[in-house]
């Protein structure tokens, strides 16, 4: 399946949609593809919606390109990409990026393990393989 990318002012980001699913109903979500990223991570407002308890969750750290240090909690979740569903960890936090996206990321772990990628940014799209 195909996802073109999205453009955020003047840039191109590998960004597509999917669901995530909870006690309260799905929830569209749109997240960035993030090959560095080892695992997913989103916004808690989104968990809270999904009827989780954020904070109940085990807590971990994480750094960010300038070694900032961030709190998240980690939750099982599923998560909906073109009609397929995976029961994944991810992570739940305050501020994503300080709030500068308005998406969630999704990583190695819980993604990239679940899915081959192929980046075409001449193309302008992400297209994703179910890993057998």
């Amino acid at each position: 399946m195909k996802f073109d990318y999205k453009r955020y002012g003047q840039t191109l980001r590998p960004v597509m949609p999917i669901k995530l699913l909870g006690s309260n109903g799905p929830i569209g979500y749109e997240v960035l593809v993030d090959s560095g990223a080892d695992m997913c991570i989103f916004h808690a407002e989104i968990g809270e919606a999904l009827g989780i308890d954020i904070k109940k969750g085990k807590p971990r750290e994480v750094f960010g390109v300038g070694g900032k240090s961030s709190i998240y909690y980690l939750h099982t979740v599923t998560i909906e990409v073109g009609g397929w569903e995976y029961e994944i960890e991810g992570g739940f936090m305050s501020d994503v990026s300080g709030r500068i996206m308005p998406y969630g990321i999704v990583g190695q772990r819980g993604f990239f393990s679940n899915f081959i990628i192929k980046f075409d940014l001449a193309k302008e799209e992400i297209e994703l393989k179910k890993r057998a």
